[in-house]
Order: C-alpha cells, then structure tokens, then sequence
C-alpha cells in the first residue's frame, strides 16, 4: 500500500454509489465503519445520524435504480493526508437532490471505510 492508494479508495467509492442506486445497505455497510457518522445541515438545522439510524432510511426508499434515474454519480477529488487517512469529495443524484458528499475515510483492519459522511444537497428546479 502507498501513502496515495488511489486505487483501493475508489474501490470503496465504487461500492458507496452502487449502494445509493440501488439502495442497498448491504453494499453500504461494506463500505461505512460502524461508527461512522452522517451529517448534514442543508436546511439550516443540524441533521446527524450514526449508521443504525441511516441504515433503515436508505432500506425504506424506492431506489433510484427501481424508479429507473439515469445514474449520475463521480469522484471530484481524493486527497490524502497519508497512508490511513483520505478525503474523498464525490456528488450523485438521488430523485430531485443533487448532492455534494465530502467523505472522509481510514485504512482499518486491511481496508479504507468511510468514517464521516457531511454533505450538502440542492433540490432540483
């Protein structure tokens, strides 16, 4: 592994937008360690959830794969500040939300996991 494993993040990006199109926490929990955090404040009010409360939202919506979404999903940037530590800023689409996802992610146990989801959405015209 090099301090720049580019390859081995978007690997787990790979598996975080294929999660998001079909709404698959399965896909996801590979990729988010158990404590992960989800946060946002869009709307002005703070929204943080741990993935136990994540988890069931994503299992409860039609996916965007069902509803037959053209798929619009890319890696903007990877940075790493060294060889366990990452900063991903990626965006997708889910139905009318445009999203602006910064993840950041740590080499545990032999594999990057996203520890930190904070993100920022606009909703389409």
């Amino acid at each position: 592994m090099s301090a720049r494993d580019f390859t081995g993040v978007a690997g787990v990006l790979a598996t975080y937008f294929d999660g998001l199109y079909h709404s698959d926490t399965q896909r996801l929990a590979q990729v988010f360690h158990p404590r992960a955090q989800y946060v946002c404040v869009t709307d002005g009010t703070l929204l943080h959830r741990d993935m136990a409360g994540y988890f069931p939202i994503v299992d409860a919506r039609p996916s965007p794969a069902s509803r037959g979404e053209v798929r619009r999903d890319e890696i903007v940037s990877i940075d790493f500040a060294g060889p366990v530590t990452a900063r991903a800023v990626v965006r997708c689409t889910i139905g009318p939300r445009h999203f602006t996802d910064f993840l950041t992610l740590i080499r545990l146990d032999g594999r990057w996991q996203v520890m930190s989801k904070v993100f920022h959405y606009q909703e389409e015209s």
